[in-house]
């Protein structure tokens, strides 16, 4: 599902691959979907530490991915995914 109007979070549509030490909106975006998709309790705040990266090695390991602690394009896809659908969150 691409980020739009109907999007459960809202900070960009971009999706650049994001690490430890990255900042900024699409950080936001993805702490978000990462709130929505497996209940991290994530501040929202851009800053991609060892919080979000804990939060970023969970939400791999219970979608069956590649578990690097990076969000690059498949943990991006499955992530909004995994966000906008209904009973989230899951795991």
């Amino acid at each position: 599902m691409a980020q739009g109007p109907d999007d459960v979070c809202d900070f960009t549509d971009n999706r650049p691959t994001l690490q430890r030490g990255s900042s900024g909106a699409a950080v936001r975006q993805a702490q978000c979907y990462l709130n929505q998709a497996i209940g991290a309790g994530l501040d929202e705040d851009g800053d991609f530490g060892r919080v979000t990266q804990s939060a970023t090695r969970a939400f791999q390991q219970c979608a069956g991915i590649v578990v690097d602690g990076r969000i690059g394009a498949q943990t991006w896809s499955f992530l909004s995914f995994w966000a906008n659908a209904p009973g989230a969150p899951f795991c």
